[in-house]
């Protein structure tokens, strides 16, 4: 049996969503994140990225656990197979 991994993607969108979360709590506590001088649109910016970052992290698979990770392999040999 082959040792489960987590995958480069699943890790990439997880630290995207880390970062666009912990950008959206600064801005909203009034820390300057971007140096952008108009915080309307700064705050557009931080919206914009959470969204889009929520988004693609919510909309893909992220298996974590061993189980998850076991699954998908299973998932993709069977599609191999096809």
């Amino acid at each position: 049996m082959k040792k489960c991994k987590i995958s480069p993607a699943t890790l990439a969108r997880t630290a995207a969503l880390a970062l666009a979360l912990t950008n959206q709590v600064l801005s909203a506590t009034g820390h300057r994140v971007l140096p952008i001088e108009s915080a309307e649109l700064e705050q557009l910016v931080s919206t914009g990225l959470t969204i889009a970052t929520a988004l693609v992290s919510w909309w893909k698979n992220n298996s974590f656990t061993p189980e998850a990770i076991e699954a998908d392999d299973f998932l993709c040999q069977l599609k191999d197979h096809k």
